[in-house]
């Protein structure tokens, strides 16, 4: 039964650093990266399809994204969604290839950013330390129903703290590493 708990409580807090981990590489660094455009869909035939199915996401430099379409009909439907997108950026089509030319980042900006990331961190501790508190409500209802001893429920409590701390350790060294990140030129 404890372990059962804390095996969910493990699950759910590694899936609250994947989650993480996906909002900070939507956070634009100056660099190119194909994860850019991960959030962008096109109207493909009716339906939303993601722009990374509908044509092959290169980098040509390190400021540079280019797009092979597929189905070349499909071409000014892409850099018409990547325009409207809330990137800011702004596609050049040069016949079946779209290139994306990343403007480089104000210092400014680079600051806001950096705010941004931290605001996604802290909420991400949040989350983590909210499944801890869930965990340990369980190990409690436990306890109080005189399904586990004390000397269980303690052992219990040491182990998802032992978890979040590492959990929360992942969340630091991820922030570090995309502040790091950000600061470069």
């Amino acid at each position: 039964m404890i372990n059962d708990i804390v095996k969910d409580a493990q699950e759910r807090m590694e899936k609250s650093l994947e989650s993480l981990k996906g909002q900070m590489n939507k956070v634009r660094t100056g660099r190119a990266h194909p994860s850019l455009l991960d959030t962008i869909y096109v109207d493909y035939y009716g339906s939303a399809t993601p722009i990374k199915q509908v044509g092959n996401i290169t980098t040509e430099d390190s400021r540079t994204l280019a797009i092979t379409v597929f189905d070349s009909s499909m071409l000014k439907a892409v850099e018409k969604a990547i325009m409207s997108s809330d990137l800011g950026l702004n596609p050049q089509s040069t016949g079946t290839v779209i290139r994306i030319p990343l403007p480089s980042l104000t210092e400014e900006r680079r600051k806001d950013l950096i705010k941004v990331v931290r605001n996604e961190a802290e909420l991400g501790r949040v989350a983590i330390r909210n499944i801890r508190r869930d965990a340990n409500n369980d190990f409690k209802s436990l306890l109080k129903d005189k399904e586990i001893s004390e000397d269980d429920d303690r052992r219990a409590h040491d182990e998802i703290q032992k978890i979040t701390d590492a959990c929360i350790k992942l969340v630091d060294e991820a922030l570090v590493v995309k502040e790091k990140e950000l600061m470069e030129i």
